[in-house]
């Protein structure tokens, strides 16, 4: 059975960086087939993929995002890693990981139980 839980700075001051680690347990991240996904809900709105890792280590971005966003994985702890550059208030949200989603309608077979991040000087 795969169990994620989110852990990182519920506070981020804008322009700097957000960084938040999912660990696993159940599964090993690096040798399974799972793809491990970073999704958030700002408030007030929708579920938004932000990006995930596949199996073989390529990562895939929400576009608008791209250019702020990298997603690791550290296999020593069996975490997986979200950092999200220069953030701004728009990206004070309900942040998830979870594994192998299907981005169309934003289901996914593990999730994560959230963790709460506000960007406010």
């Amino acid at each position: 059975q795969v169990q994620l839980q989110e852990s990182g700075p519920g506070l981020v001051k804008p322009s700097q960086t957000l960084s938040l680690t999912c660990t696993v347990s159940g599964v090993s991240v690096a040798t399974s087939s799972h793809a491990w996904t970073w999704i958030r809900q700002p408030p007030g709105k929708g579920l938004e993929w932000v990006g995930y890792i596949a199996k073989s280590g390529n990562t895939y971005y929400r576009p608008t995002l791209k250019s702020r966003t990298s997603i690791d994985w550290d296999t020593s702890k069996n975490q997986f890693n979200l950092r999200l550059n220069s953030v701004t208030p728009e990206d004070t949200a309900v942040y998830y990981c979870a594994s192998d989603c299907t981005i169309a309608n934003m289901t996914c077979e593990n999730w994560g139980t959230g963790t709460n991040v506000t960007v406010s000087s």
